[in-house]
Formats: structure tokens, sequence, C-alpha cells
């Protein structure tokens, strides 16, 4: 079965003098990225320098204050609504968490319905229970594929709770929640974030594999993999633009807002 990413055109992005301000002074400024569709872009610097809230500006989750971007033929922030439509969010702290107490499988049929929800048309509403029900199971199986994520690997299968994932398994499946929507753009925060040598390598391949099936994809990291398309860095506002570091970040997050 082929990859929900087989049928994806990447978007690509473009930005110059980008900048988030928040009321404490600017999360991040003059931050410039060319990207093709289809690249694996790294977004580095250190902790509390906006790396975060630059992935929640680039798809049109958060408004800049500063530059222009563009994203596809969107620009931003006039397209924000736009850019929401063709992008997602994986991993992304206090927007896209998954829940402890909800077994995988219920986090995929969520997913699923949410989906249905909001980008079904009506012919699809009207179509027959087991009809909705083979295109869901097809939808998720490809998604759990493109993410490389095994069920049968797990304790439980489906019915494993998400506290019991160890941090790999958990991020392939914000992954594959994020494919369910079948973005062109997808963010990814903390990429390498705990885990292992092995670890880390397995997971770069899998996003890795997500760009080169067409798939943009931007990931915040501690360190660029040799890998990466493009590396975005991101630096810490100084004391005279009146940020601090992380509250900035956070500050910003509560005023600008999110969707």
């Amino acid at each position: 079965m082929d990859s929900p990413q087989s049928e994806v055109s990447g978007a690509a992005i473009r930005a110059e003098g980008f900048g988030l301000k928040g009321p404490r002074g600017w999360v991040f400024r003059g931050v410039s990225v060319d990207a093709a569709p289809g690249s694996l872009v790294a977004v580095t610097g250190p902790s509390g320098s906006g790396r975060t809230c630059l992935l929640l500006a680039l798809t049109g989750r958060m408004k800049p204050a500063e530059g222009w971007a563009r994203v596809d033929e969107h620009q931003l922030p006039r397209a924000m609504a736009a850019v929401r439509r063709i992008s997602a969010l994986a991993q992304v702290p206090g927007v896209s968490e998954l829940d402890p107490a909800l077994t995988v499988a219920e986090h995929l049929r969520e997913r699923v319905m949410l989906k249905r929800r909001y980008d079904g048309s009506v012919r699809a509403l009207l179509r027959s229970p087991a009809r909705r029900r083979a295109e869901a199971k097809a939808l998720i199986d490809q998604a759990l594929a493109g993410a490389g994520f095994d069920l049968a690997a797990l304790p439980k299968r489906e019915r494993t709770a998400v506290r019991d994932l160890e941090r790999l398994e958990a991020l392939r499946l914000t992954v594959a929640l994020a494919l369910i929507q079948r973005p062109r753009l997808l963010a990814v925060d903390d990429t390498d974030m705990k885990l292992a040598d092995g670890e880390r390598t397995a997971a770069w391949a899998l996003l890795r594999s997500l760009a080169d099936a067409g798939t943009t994809v931007l990931a915040v990291c501690a360190e660029a993999p040799a890998g990466a398309d493009t590396t975005v860095t991101t630096t810490e506002a100084g004391a005279e633009d009146g940020a601090t570091s992380e509250k900035g970040a956070a500050d910003a997050c509560a005023t600008t807002g999110s969707a």
C-alpha cells in the first residue's frame, strides 16, 4: 500500500527578516529561510531562542511581527488559515501533545474523526458506515506505514497506552497522527530530545524518508543532522529587546494565538 506521502507535493518555504514579538520583547527575529519543496529543514539554536515559535509561525499558527514569509503561494501573515490547511504539527508541547491516558488506537481514531469532520465533503459524510470504516482503516494504515510505526511490536498492540510508549515510539505516533492530515508541510518539535544515538539516527531516517517522498519537513533539534537539506538557526533575543528566552516565547504563544 502506498504511503500517504506518495501523492503529496511539498510546500516551498521562503522567509526574510522574519520575526515574532511577544509582550516581553522579541522571541526571534532576523530569520531567513530558503527551502525547496520536499526539503528536510533542521531548526537549531539555544534553548529559549524561539525555535518552537518559529515552527508555529511558519505553519500559520502564530502571527509574525516583522519581515515576510511565503509557504508555497501563501503569504504570511495574510494567508495564515491557508497555511494551516496544508501543514500539520507533530510533538509540539502545549499544542499537539499526546494524552498519556489514551491508547494508540484512541488517538488514531480521534484524528481520523477530526479530519472527517473538518476536511470531509458532504458526499463523504453520506457514505455507508462500512465504507467509512474501510476508508478510515486505510488512512490509518498508510499513516502508520509512513511513520514506520509497527503496532505489532507494542506490548498491547493498538491498545497500548501512550504512557507506556518509548520516546521514539511516541515520536512515530505523533508523526503518524500528523500524516493522517496528508500535509504538504510537517513541523516536528524536539526531534532528538532524550533519544539515544541509535534512536536519533532512526528518527532522522524517518524524517528524511518523508522529505524524500515529497513532504517538506521542519524539525527542531539540538544538532542538525548531516543529511539536512537546509539549516535555520535562531539566536536568543538580547536583553535590549526585552525578551526573557523561554518566558518570552511562552508569552508570545499566549498573545499571538495558535490553531
